[in-house]
């Protein structure tokens, strides 16, 4: 049976909950690695001091909180679905001496904000989880002044992404999972060229364009990389939580030898490629 929009997002919002913790514990990895991600959509859509600007489903905070740092005279809302998210972003504002950051909880297909409320937004990996995606493009466009710059960005295909498909398909030579249906959230939803454009299209967005991003994931070790998925990733928990010790073992091996093509003597670099979807209100 097909869970309602409702039903995702409590579901959603509990997953992002349990998982703040570990988030927060590999905050300098994630952010290093999505770094070059934010920089793209804050380029792209070039907030100027004085203005406001949206993060939406920004979780711990970023790119918001970059942008934040770079117009100390804007003002910046950052919002998302999980509580427990927006208490780190908070605790992340306040280390940084941010005094322009406001958090909101709330869900990005019912945002809580007028028409033409800001001059520029971003949802930095977010669209692949909206229960209803053209309402979130709608509300990104309600919310966007005239002539404003919006950013989102996603994954772009699997096979640009092996920090996630070496993890997944491991799991899935072991362990029976269900597959997904056409329309439901998951991280290469909208991984297709074209489908934000499209989106950004309907809602009513001029100039679309698309840019491509690459980057690594840089960590220590294959080992390293077994710790931050089972932390932070909760489609890899919810697959793993079903087997018994033994299943776990051989997922873990499978996964240690398959990294391990990506290890050198400065560690593991795993490759990624996103995609940056921009438009004008």
């Amino acid at each position: 049976m097909t869970a309602s929009p409702d039903e995702i997002r409590e579901q959603q919002r509990a997953s992002w909950d349990r998982f703040s913790v570990g988030w927060e514990r590999w905050d300098a990895v994630v952010q290093a690695m999505l770094g070059p991600v934010g920089d793209a959509m804050i380029a792209a859509v070039a907030p100027r001091d004085g203005g406001t600007h949206l993060d939406v489903a920004a979780g711990t905070g970023e790119p918001g909180l970059t942008i934040a740092d770079r117009i100390p005279n804007g003002r910046v809302v950052i919002t998302d679905l999980s509580p427990a998210m927006l208490d780190v972003a908070r605790r992340r504002a306040f280390a940084r001496g941010l005094g322009n950051v406001e958090v909101r909880e709330c869900d990005a297909c019912d945002l809580p904000f007028g028409d033409a409320a800001f001059d520029t937004v971003t949802c930095r990996f977010g669209f692949m989880f909206f229960p209803d995606l053209h309402a979130a493009a709608r509300e990104l466009a309600r919310v966007t002044r005239p002539g404003g710059r919006v950013c989102a960005s996603v994954w772009a295909e699997p096979a640009g992404n092996p920090w996630v498909t070496i993890m997944m398909g491991a799991i899935a030579s072991e362990v029976e999972v269900p597959p997904p249906g056409p329309d439901a959230p998951g991280i290469f939803r909208c991984a297709e060229p074209g489908t934000l454009a499209g989106l950004f299209g309907a809602a009513g967005f001029r100039d679309v364009e698309e840019r491509d991003v690459h980057g690594t994931v840089d960590l220590e070790s294959p080992e390293q990389y077994w710790q931050l998925q089972t932390e932070i990733a909760a489609p890899v928990v919810a697959a793993l939580a079903g087997a018994d010790d033994a299943t776990v073992a051989r997922v873990h091996a499978k996964v240690l030898d398959a990294v391990g093509a990506h290890a050198g003597a400065d560690g593991l670099r795993l490759p990624y490629h996103a995609r940056c979807t921009v438009g004008v209100r």
